[in-house]
């Protein structure tokens, strides 16, 4: 992930202001105008600042992805037994879930509107979804999986369904039910032969 520069007191105003709208609202139904008369600045210290909507959008996912990464990353515990380890991602999600996140994920919403492959939110997009595969490869492979790559991908598409159902109000409790297939999923893939 790449570092970026400190932003001015506005242009954290900004930047703040644009991270609740584009998630409360979605990123099409908020235009520079309010974001700016929200922030309190003019269009033109927006764009001063941060350029274009696009560039603004870029890097309001990746605030959202440092902080979720530093959130699942709080949830690990070193202590615990490895296999403990991969479900506590999904106690991380829940109550990420349960803190104002009721919209189910930012990266997936943002990608539904910004199909354009060179937008420059598609990078970060696809950059927070494979920090989160790599980081579980990584837990299935300290709790000796028979093949960690394979239980990393099903606890991805755990993770990312249970989102999104959870979001829709369809199965409030889809991440525990998540969390349980996926203890299924790590016992059997750690089980000794």
């Amino acid at each position: 992930m790449e570092t970026e520069k400190p932003l001015t007191p506005a242009a954290e105003r900004i930047l703040t202001v644009a991270e609740e709208l584009f998630y409360a609202n979605g990123i099409h139904a908020i235009g520079v105008d309010t974001i700016a008369a929200e922030a309190g600045v003019t269009k033109k210290t927006l764009y001063d600042r941060f350029g274009s909507k696009a560039e603004l959008v870029a890097l309001y996912l990746r605030r959202r992805d440092e902080r979720w990464r530093d959130w699942v990353h709080g949830y690990a515990d070193p202590r615990a037994a490895p296999q403990r380890r991969i479900l506590r991602v999904f106690d991380a999600l829940a109550d990420w879930m349960s803190m104002a996140n009721r919209r189910g994920c930012a990266f997936v919403n943002a990608h539904a509107e910004l199909p354009a492959a060179d937008h420059p939110a598609q990078q970060v997009i696809a950059a927070s979804k494979e920090w989160l595969l790599d980081y579980l490869r990584q837990l299935a492979a300290e709790a000796g999986a028979r093949n960690p790559a394979r239980l990393a991908e099903a606890l991805l598409i755990l993770i990312e369904g249970a989102t999104v159902v959870a979001s829709l109000d369809v199965l409030p409790t889809a991440v525990a039910a998540a969390k349980r297939v996926a203890k299924s999923l790590v016992d059997e893939a750690t089980a000794a032969r």
